[in-house]
């Protein structure tokens, strides 16, 4: 079963409960996949060309920290990003599905490795625009990086699929100095 505030979304196949779940979750995985197409299209992922809104995919690159890089282009939004983004580097196409999330709007993110090709910095700010909303949307962060996961209100540890400790905010600072 799939349960959700205590109702069971998949209960005599109710297939609508599920996609309309579905909808509310956006995954930002370590390897993205880019469209050869450019870059507005690739944060509006999935939305025809003529429904995409400029205002919420400039705001999205905003919250990604990706509206300076995209402005530095000779033709900014419309810039095309090659053929599973070969004319970015990785952080950027990381930055680039990371505005996607933003642009999906969801109610959940889940950030897997998301940020591993970002300087420290740039994973610093685009941890701190998420930490801004973070209070209107449940983000699940799967990390290598200790730093990425310090503000998270619950921390698992795992070993081979396993949880081995558990940790609220406090915990994990002071257990690891932060």
């Amino acid at each position: 079963q799939l349960i959700l505030d205590g109702k069971v979304l998949n209960k005599n196949k109710k297939i609508n409960n599920l996609i309309k779940w579905r909808k509310s979750i956006a995954h930002v995985p370590q390897n993205i996949f880019l469209n050869d197409s450019t870059i507005i299209e690739n944060i509006a992922f999935g939305i025809p060309k003529d429904e995409i809104n400029f205002l919420k995919v400039k705001e999205s690159a905003e919250k990604a920290n990706l509206n300076y890089f995209i402005d530095s282009l000779p033709n900014g939004y419309n810039t095309r990003v090659g053929e599973r983004g070969t004319q970015l580097s990785g952080g950027q196409a990381q930055r680039i599905a990371i505005a996607r999330s933003f642009y999906k709007e969801a109610s959940v993110l889940v950030l897997d490795e998301a940020t591993s090709a970002l300087d420290n910095k740039t994973e610093r700010d685009i941890m701190d625009s998420i930490n801004e909303f973070k209070k209107d949307l449940t983000i699940i962060i799967i990390a290598h990086r200790l730093s990425t996961v310090q503000n998270c209100n619950r921390i698992f540890e795992f070993s081979n699929g396993v949880i081995i400790n558990e940790f609220n905010k406090e915990e994990f600072e002071k257990k690891f100095n932060f």
